[in-house]
């Protein structure tokens, strides 16, 4: 089983000013002439840390990363204001003008899957091919499944905190209630909040308990920015149309993708997967049979690192194993 390339440092770090409020962290690793990747992190909000950059080979691949606005290193932290998918995908064609590159893989899991679909429906001339782990298609279904009822009923027990934190007139719109509390003026408030509804999702985010998952999504940095942002992208249906990246999926036609996604994923269930499949006929689903959402699973890694390999022979047009 493929583990994680050993860890490297950037060969370059900017800060790239996006707009007259936000500006974000960028990083390029790897080798500076080989296929351009961009690894596009899940929340929205979640930021990037050191295993972002150990997918891809580094002798073979030109991997940059980024915090998107309010996320990471990004500043300002956790900021709602000029957040929105469309200011997430413009971000991204800007890094790419930016680093000078024509055109490049993306690699994004969850919410990174999202923008990653999104940016590629909106440019595909500029996609060398896709890399996708846990599809998040942000339909209200899936919304409704996970923040108001439906894993609620696999995991009752982790959910009991996140639901009893909320008086019960609000309970029959759960993101709505946080988004209020995430947003108010009472920081001790917000804070609370922001724990509860990262640590739901930390919780549920793989098949077995991970104490160092669920660790790294109660860190305050993480959790406030994770929290307020996802809220704010959710009251907001993801500031996509219904069903657009299904509808809008002929648009990848051409486009070499790759899906990864664990059998037992609760955040996000297979059917995202599986509906984006039928509608891509160049892309390759990989169903992990021992694992739920989360990239640090073993077969989930393992799946990704195949993909990034098998993504650079297709690229250089070597036979593929």
């Amino acid at each position: 089983m493929l583990v994680l390339y050993p860890e490297i440092k950037p060969f370059a770090t900017h800060r790239l000013a996006v707009s007259d409020l936000h500006t974000l962290h960028v990083e390029q690793c790897g080798n500076p002439a080989g296929i351009p990747v961009l690894f596009v992190h899940g929340g929205p909000g979640g930021g990037t840390d050191g295993n972002s950059r150990r997918y891809f080979d580094p002798e073979h691949y030109h991997i940059i990363i980024f915090d998107q606005r309010g996320a990471g290193r990004s500043t300002p932290h956790a900021e709602l204001q000029h957040n929105t998918t469309q200011d997430l995908v413009a971000d991204m064609d800007a890094i790419r003008a930016f680093l000078h590159i024509d055109k490049w893989v993306l690699f994004g899991g969850s919410w990174g899957s999202t923008l990653s679909l999104v940016y590629a429906q909106t440019w595909p001339e500029r996609v060398l091919g896709l890399v996708l782990r846990g599809i998040f298609l942000c339909r209200d279904k899936d919304l409704q499944w996970f923040y108001q009822d439906g894993a609620s009923r696999l995991f009752p027990d982790f959910w009991q905190d996140y639901w009893e934190h909320i008086p019960e007139p609000e309970r029959y719109d759960m993101i709505g209630a946080y988004h209020r509390r995430l947003t108010g003026t009472d920081e001790i408030a917000r804070m609370a909040a922001a724990k509860l509804w990262s640590v739901w999702e930390g919780c549920c985010s793989t098949l077995r308990p991970n104490p160092h998952v669920v660790e790294r999504f109660s860190d305050p940095h993480i959790a406030l920015a994770l929290a307020r942002i996802e809220a704010h992208y959710f009251v907001n249906q993801a500031f996509l149309e219904p069903d657009q990246i299904l509808r809008d999926a002929y648009r990848l036609a051409g486009i070499p993708g790759y899906i990864v996604h664990g059998r037992y994923d609760v955040v996000c269930p297979l059917d995202n997967a599986t509906a984006l499949h039928e509608r891509w006929p160049e892309s390759e689903l990989f169903i992990i049979r021992d694992a739920g959402h989360s990239a640090v699973e073993p077969g989930i890694t393992d799946a990704l690192i195949r993909a990034t390999q098998d993504l650079l022979r297709l690229l250089r047009q070597e036979p593929v194993a």
